[in-house]
């Protein structure tokens, strides 16, 4: 079947949305590293939107820092793909064309900082995942053992990691006396800008102190936080598509309404007039915590639980009245420990995030919720149940959602069928719990994994105690059951 592309734009049907700029104008003012489908809902819509409103420096070049899939998938395309946004029974389909170009940095990594020095490029956003950034989960320091990360401290010359390409273009822009740009990580870390700018200045510090400096003194690493519900595409989605518009899209993407980009409104040069669903304030955290602790710890042990059981789809976890209740108290639990901000209404909060997860168009998988917990369990699960324990509150829920996890290192779900755990730590993780010979023994084992449990709650009996046993509830009657005990 015939491709998208700007040939074949004026033949989609009438309610399809297409871009209502001239993109052979378009300027491209943002570098946006690790093109996968959340950006091309989220962050590429925004920019998609200035670009509509008559801004025309805001095109993206994107990168891949891995695979060439999603160039191989746009290129064809002209960088045009389709938004899909469903809810319920209604489905909206519009083109998006912000993306110009998509680099794959191991076959163009010259191209990758040409880009990134560009005297038009003025913000850099990223969405690398938890393990992209190099850095320890505990300590937030480079893992030099890191065969990547130890290539860019070695030299910079054709860099590997995500901060080696930032050092690499900000030391290209100095010479050049151009500023420096705006880096925005876009990912679900606690305080993700602090956490890129100290990776970022600790490389460059290797390198140049003068660098470093210079990177302190003018750059900009804002706070984030996003949210977006982007399940993965299937090949009958793909399908369903080409049926409706009359043409192949590879690059599309299905998605919710609802779009939320919270930014400290700090930048060190231009930025567009963000419009919906774009707030930029003083203070990111008390946004990026209750997002963290209530959506995505939710999402967590939905996942966990919901895959042990072999329910492939969120919406269908929850239509389970014990994982209704389960979702309820685990809220109870986590909203005990957040700051919220005056604008955020947590009870309209809580509503409006089950309203999401109950939406069955987007048939958002467990498995692909499961992937890379020992990077995402800190901020999600763990660090609720250190503020609960220590203001001396019962942590059930927290604790049944972190045994499903730990059960989950197993690779075996509850019909006995096994699985790959997805996870850059799965391996450790499992050396660490094979000596362990029941739920107890299991549970020590992780408390004692520091890449993954702080500190804190290492040596906490509480912790322990309720680990152990909801793990073995979990081992003796699957998920199911430890659900239906939970609820009681």
């Amino acid at each position: 079947m015939t491709r998208l592309s700007t040939e074949t734009l004026a033949a989609l049907p009438s309610d399809v949305v297409r871009p209502a700029y001239d993109r052979s104008a378009v300027k491209c003012g943002v570098v946006h590293i690790g093109i996968g489908a959340f950006h091309r809902a989220h962050q590429a819509v925004v920019f998609d939107n200035a670009l509509n409103a008559g801004d025309l420096r805001w095109g993206i070049i994107a990168a891949s820092l891995r695979s060439p899939s999603v160039r191989d998938q746009m290129q064809p395309q002209d960088g045009l793909y389709t938004m899909l946004v469903r809810d319920g029974a209604a489905e909206q389909a519009r083109i998006i064309g912000a993306v110009q170009r998509v680099i794959v940095a191991p076959e163009e990594p010259q191209a990758l900082l040409d880009a990134l020095a560009s005297p038009d490029t003025h913000i850099v956003t990223l969405t690398i995942t938890e393990k992209g950034y190099k850095l320890d989960p505990a300590t937030g320091a480079l893992i030099e053992s890191d065969a990547q990360m130890a290539a860019d401290l070695q030299s910079l010359d054709a860099p590997q990691t995500a901060p080696g390409y930032l050092v690499a273009a900000l030391a290209m822009r100095r010479a050049a006396g151009l500023p420096p740009f705006t880096a925005i990580s876009c990912d679900n870390l606690p305080h993700n800008g602090a956490r890129l700018r100290g990776a970022v200045l600790e490389l460059a510090r290797r390198h140049d102190v003068s660098l470093a400096d210079w990177i302190a003194e003018e750059g900009a690493f804002p706070e984030t936080m996003v949210d977006r519900i982007v399940p993965a595409t299937t090949p009958e989605d793909i399908a369903a598509l080409a049926t409706r518009i009359g043409v192949e899209d590879q690059a599309m993407v299905k998605t919710e309404p609802f779009l939320q980009w919270v930014i400290e409104d700090r930048f060190c040069g231009p930025r567009p007039d963000f419009g919906a669903g774009v707030q930029l304030t003083g203070a990111v955290a008390p946004w990026e915590e209750a997002k963290l602790r209530l959506l995505n710890g939710a999402h967590s042990g939905i996942a966990y639980l919901g895959g042990l059981a072999c329910i492939n789809h969120v919406h269908e976890v929850l239509a389970l009245p014990e994982a209704r209740h389960f979702v309820e108290a685990l809220w109870d639990e986590a909203e005990t420990t957040l700051s919220p901000p005056p604008e955020l209404d947590v009870a309209a909060y809580r509503h409006e995030l089950m309203a999401r997860f109950d939406n069955p168009t987007l048939r958002h998988r467990t498995r692909q919720i499961a992937m890379d917990g020992s990077q995402k369990l800190p901020q999600r699960l763990l660090a609720p149940v250190a503020a609960r324990l220590a203001a001396g509150q019962g942590i059930d829920a927290l604790s049944l959602a972190t045994a499903a996890w730990i059960r989950w290192q197993a690779g075996r779900d509850d019909k006995g069928d096994a699985f790959t755990v997805d996870d850059p730590l799965s391996a450790s993780i499992a050396a660490a719990l094979s000596k362990a010979a029941n739920p107890a023994d299991l549970v020590a084992a992780i408390l004692s994994f520091d890449a993954v449990v702080p500190p804190i709650l290492a040596q906490d009996g509480r912790l322990h105690a309720s680990l152990t046993h909801w793990l073995t509830l979990l081992e003796k009657r699957g998920a199911l059951g430890a659900l239906a005990d939970f609820r009681g």
